[in-house]
């Protein structure tokens, strides 16, 4: 049997494919050559997993990978019809990212219930002014997405005393469905965006939704920039009708240095860094390489994309 051809799409640093030599034949490419290699290959990593290469490379002419993995959790990036319908098999990032994901929102949460923002511009500007915070302990948290990530987030969060509410794609013991959204949302202290993107869950935060949160309650996104109405959001926040918000995710990365959320009132925009933590992209390698073994011996794939839904089933 002749060796298979791995493709990689490249980013820098590149990964640690060491204990693939003589296993795989390691190809790289960018995303300018990507379309041209792809015939040739039948096993595509994408690493560059902020490129929409493969979305625009995959309808082109010629045979294509039997296996794509993403190096991230979310699938748009890569996912189109093409795709979609093929017979490759998908696979995700699914278990890198969760914890660091949930500690990176519960120091949203506390940072924000604090008022850590206003402490350290008054330190810059040398001002002493006392304030009360807010205590996290017996509040209510709706974490909307109930994947790994956001089941480790409302884990975190129930370790601070939040009394929290999960939200998914169906109803089932211990999940809400998404006609009990609007309910909680009115109710919490928080709301937690962790879902993924698909077209249920575009643009699912918006004017309407912002609307009916508590004027004390805030809101923090670490799914994908497109589940938020920007614009509307902003208008939340300078109306007063929400406390406060934070965005890790947005529509266009890098966000622009002309848009106008670097200067919304009690907005913290972070740049789509919630899940990485030190020696991540090594974790990414690893977990690769530990499929590419699976997948050589003919055992089932874990992580595998269901290609209509664009998220791992099973949760």
């Amino acid at each position: 049997m002749p060796t298979p051809t791995l493709l990689v799409l490249d980013a820098e640093p590149l990964p640690r494919l060491g204990r693939l030599t003589g296993r795989a034949l390691i190809e790289h490419t960018d995303a300018a050559a990507l379309a041209e290699r792809l015939p040739h290959a039948d096993v595509l990593l994408v690493w560059d997993f902020t490129s929409h290469a493969v979305r625009e490379a995959w309808p082109g002419e010629g045979p294509r990978p039997r296996w794509v993995h993403t190096a991230s959790a979310g699938v748009d990036h890569l996912m189109c019809p093409e795709l979609a319908a093929s017979g490759t098999v998908v696979t995700n990032a699914r278990g890198i990212f969760d914890q660091p994901i949930a500690e990176y929102v519960a120091a949203l949460v506390l940072a924000m219930a604090k008022d850590l923002p206003r402490t350290l511009d008054f330190q810059r500007e040398r001002i002493w002014r006392h304030r009360e915070s807010q205590k996290v302990t017996g509040g209510r948290a709706v974490v909307v997405g109930s994947g790994p990530i956001g089941r480790a987030i409302v884990r975190t969060l129930k370790a601070l005393g939040v009394t929290t509410a999960l939200v998914g794609r169906t109803p089932r013991t211990g999940v809400h469905g998404p006609g009990d959204l609007d309910r909680l949302m009115s109710r919490a202290d928080w709301v937690i965006s962790a879902a993924p993107l698909t077209e249920q869950t575009r643009g699912m935060f918006d004017a309407r939704r912002f609307g009916m949160m508590q004027p004390s309650a805030r809101f923090v996104n670490v799914g994908r920039g497109q589940l938020v109405v920007a614009d509307a959001l902003a208008e939340a926040l300078a109306k007063r009708w929400i406390a406060g918000a934070a965005l890790d995710v947005f529509e266009a990365e890098p966000l622009p240095p002309d848009s106008p959320l670097w200067q919304v009132p009690n907005l913290i925009v972070s740049p789509h860094m919630s899940g990485d933590t030190a020696g991540w992209r090594d974790e990414l390698g690893a977990q690769f390489v530990e499929l590419y073994e699976a997948w050589e011996a003919g055992r089932p794939l874990p992580n595998v994309v269901d290609k209509q839904r664009g998220y791992v089933p099973g949760h």
